[in-house]
């Protein structure tokens, strides 16, 4: 038995049939062809399948597709503009070369767009706690924070900018 869901992907409205018991990993990997999404541990603890669920980043391994119902979910692809432009944390994220294999990249770069949304500085151990769901085998953070910290910095001075006009 297939079950309709109705949810928003990267803006765009989608209705997908699944298997009730299919998570939104495989929806959005198999289904609807969003690779950026990425199959890590399966269970939860390493962050490579990150999404913004309504803004908050969930591991796409253990959320079920029927919990999407409604929902607008974001993955990397949802980021870049039709032109290309990189997202302000995307282009942090070089800036700062806080990639080495990229395997754990999206994921990361998801929980920055949710952090950098929260318009406030964090110290560096709570970036830390905050990125905890993450984990990368290659760059050991420090660029990966720095990374985060420079997209913080940017959103706060274009809010400030905007507000002394």
């Amino acid at each position: 038995m297939y079950i309709d869901v109705n949810m928003t992907v990267n803006g765009e409205a989608t209705t997908v049939s699944v298997d009730p018991r299919e998570n939104l990993l495989d929806t959005l990997r198999d289904r609807l062809g969003l690779t950026s999404v990425k199959r890590g541990c399966e269970v939860g603890e390493c962050g490579a399948c990150t999404v913004l669920i309504d803004g908050e980043p969930f591991d796409s391994c253990i959320y079920l597709t029927l919990w999407a119902e409604g929902k607008s979910i974001l993955t990397v692809e949802g980021l870049t503009k039709r032109d290309g432009t990189l997202h302000p944390v995307q282009q942090a994220f070089v800036d700062e070369a806080a990639v080495q294999c990229g395997f754990c990249t999206p994921g990361l770069i998801l929980s920055a767009v949710s952090i950098v949304g929260k318009n406030r500085r964090f110290t560096r151990d709570e970036l830390r706690v905050l990125i905890a769901g993450h984990l990368c085998r290659c760059t050991g953070y420090e660029h990966i924070l720095n990374a985060v910290e420079q997209a913080i910095e940017r959103q706060l001075q274009m809010k400030e900018d905007c507000h002394a006009r």
